[in-house]
């Protein structure tokens, strides 16, 4: 099967094209936790400017990272900035979407490893998030954790949390929609 017919099956069935919809609308933000990457956290001893030390992208997610971004060009979302963790995980999760250039932000680094850090961690994420303002929207590229944390959302991995800010508090924010990457085949 062709790998854009494939897309509209994974990523934009059923209630996930309402989801579609909404991200095409003003003032919505789409949080996605990176892609499958098999495990939790962190090895000891992981480092941030090496990959080679932290837990990354299987092949599964990898691709799905690619479905992903196709999905956003068949449903026609205009993306005005992307931003990631500075997690290599993260990093190419987004950069394998090809939306556009990906800015590392620390704000959206890994809350699950950096826990003494966490309430730091949303609330800088706050600020970026409500001081967006730009044209498109804006896709952040961060950690389960980090969303359940800005949202009361946990995501699976690959999964999209679609975010309006709050009426008259810009830092608080309003679960608008979800889509989730289809379940992994397994067998034959």
């Amino acid at each position: 099967m062709f790998a854009g017919a494939a897309i509209l099956a994974v990523w934009s069935s059923g209630a996930a094209a309402d989801a579609w919809t909404v991200l095409k609308q003003p003032g919505v933000i789409a949080l996605i936790r990176h892609a499958d990457a098999p495990g939790t956290g962190d090895p000891r001893g992981w480092r941030l400017d090496d990959c080679r030390t932290q837990r990354n992208l299987s092949e599964r997610g990898r691709r799905e990272s690619q479905l992903l971004g196709e999905a956003f060009r068949a449903n026609r979302v205009t993306v005005g900035k992307v931003i990631a963790s500075q997690w290599c995980r993260a990093v190419d999760t987004a950069t394998l979407m090809q939306l556009g250039p990906v800015d590392q932000h620390s704000a959206f680094n890994n809350a699950y490893v950096l826990f003494n850090k966490r309430a730091e961690l949303t609330r800088a994420a706050r600020a970026v998030l409500s001081g967006w303002n730009g044209d498109g929207l804006l896709v952040v590229v961060t950690h389960g954790d980090n969303i359940e944390l800005l949202t009361g959302v946990m995501p699976v991995q690959g999964e999209i949390v679609a975010v309006r800010r709050a009426g008259g508090d810009p830092a608080k924010l309003t679960v608008v929609g979800r889509i989730r990457p289809a379940p992994a085949r397994t067998g034959g």
